[in-house]
């Protein structure tokens, strides 16, 4: 009968039903990412994971090695130029209030610094004046690690202050290189082709005991960042990755050490980018942030630096992706110095440093025939952390009595007509 009928009806549309909450799960992309990235990044580790894997047997085709670019020095002189005015400057706009003084002084730094490192340098190291486009690429060096130190420092300091920086930190760093290291001599305490201790480790802790001594400023509502300042720290990131291949190698000697340190550098920038993408949205919601982006992409660079021209493309894809997983922690937790820090410096340039240091000290143990010491890389370690927090804290309170700006990160305070009024309201 009817009666009967419209109650199977109604008795099978309540089976039909279903709860609001599942069919909303049910409306979902299988992996996620209507409002999140879902799951991209365990599924970028899973994958980094798996071709880093696939790398455990590969090897460095060096036959053609000694015909890779002879008058090559100048080559790398320019692209790791490039990366001192383009890189680093570009890197440290994210400062909403400050992106005219981050390019601008970072143009003074790199040639007040190059000129000045050239000469204390060939006088530490040679004994003599003598100058080639070795010692303007080593010159670019030395400002790398004063670069780093004013990644910590910035929005903070005066041109005065930046001045003294720059003299003080030089020649301290060229006195670690020259006489505590011996990289001059036949037998260098150390093995360091890319600077890893030599540069990052000095010039992040160097900075980073600078900052504490001055402590943060009194007022830093202009220390963030906008998405028009974001974007062009993306655009210093980008030529900090293309160009450091020459910062790692250039130095070497034409051969096979300098082309498995250029394709080594590039496996662990592959490596961290990926490793940092993936990570990222893991550790913040499921979002990607361009803190990380902007920076931890570039620590495989950092950690590799020791140990280049040494290792296979599996253990640089293993530094490059454990480099770049340190430096994303590190960015989003800000576990050290966060207070103080204005680049986060620590988490770029301190911690992978040390990270790329402890590799090269374990690296003997795994690659037979590297000429490394374990001692001499722990004691070279160990002993430029020092030299760099002592001379660091001796330089902050230098500093400070040379006088620091009541107004921090605004060009304002030193540029004529950047009038910053706007922007803080923002």
């Amino acid at each position: 009968d009817l009666s009967r009928y419209l109650e199977l009806i109604h008795c099978f549309s309540l089976r039909q039903s279903v709860h609001p909450a599942r069919e909303m799960a049910m409306n979902q992309p299988l992996l996620g990412g209507a409002t999140t990235t879902g799951m991209f990044g365990p599924v970028g580790l899973v994958i980094q994971a798996a071709i880093t894997a696939a790398f455990w047997n590969a090897k460095l085709d060096l036959s053609g090695a000694n015909d890779t670019d002879k008058s090559s020095v100048y080559n790398y002189y320019v692209g790791v130029a490039l990366m001192m005015f383009v890189g680093f400057g570009y890197l440290m706009t994210f400062l909403k209030a400050y992106g005219i003084g981050a390019v601008g002084l970072t143009m003074f730094i790199t040639c007040l610094g190059v000129e000045f490192a050239v000469l204390i340098e060939s006088y530490m190291g040679k004994g003599a004046l003598e100058i080639d486009f070795l010692s303007l690429l080593n010159g670019n060096f030395a400002v790398a690690a004063v670069l780093i130190s004013f990644g910590g420092l910035i929005g903070k300091i005066s041109p005065m202050q930046i001045t003294v920086l720059t003299l003080v930190e030089l020649l301290c760093y060229c006195a670690n290189k020259v006489f505590f290291l011996k990289q001059y001599a036949a037998s260098p305490v150390i093995a360091d082709c890319g600077g890893t201790i030599i540069i990052h480790v000095f010039g992040a802790y160097f900075g980073l005991c600078a900052c504490k001594v001055l402590g943060p400023p009194k007022d830093d509502k202009l220390n963030a960042s906008s998405y028009t300042s974001d974007i062009f720290s993306l655009v210093g990131t980008v030529f900090l990755w293309l160009f450091w291949p020459s910062f790692v190698a250039g130095a070497l000697p034409s051969g096979p050490g300098q082309t498995t340190a250029l394709i080594n550098t590039v496996l662990a920038l592959l490596a961290s980018s990926v490793a940092t993408f993936a990570l990222t949205p893991i550790i913040e919601n499921g979002k990607l942030t361009t803190v990380p982006i902007q920076n931890a992409t570039l620590a495989g660079g950092v950690s590799i630096g020791a140990t280049a021209n040494l290792v296979g493309p599996f253990g640089a894809l293993v530094i490059g992706g454990c480099a770049g997983l340190l430096s994303t922690v590190g960015f989003v937790k800000s576990p050290f110095f966060g207070d103080c820090d204005t680049c986060g410096i620590s988490n770029l340039h301190g911690m992978p440093g040390i990270f790329g240091g402890l590799v090269s000290i374990a690296v003997p143990f795994m690659y037979h025939g590297t000429g490394l010491v374990p001692a001499h890389q722990a004691i070279g370690l160990a002993g430029t952390l020092v030299v760099a927090c002592v001379t660091g804290t001796c330089t902050g309170f230098i500093l400070k009595a040379v006088g620091t700006p009541e107004d921090a990160f605004t060009d304002e305070t030193f540029w004529a007509e950047c009038d910053d009024k706007g922007i803080a309201k923002q």
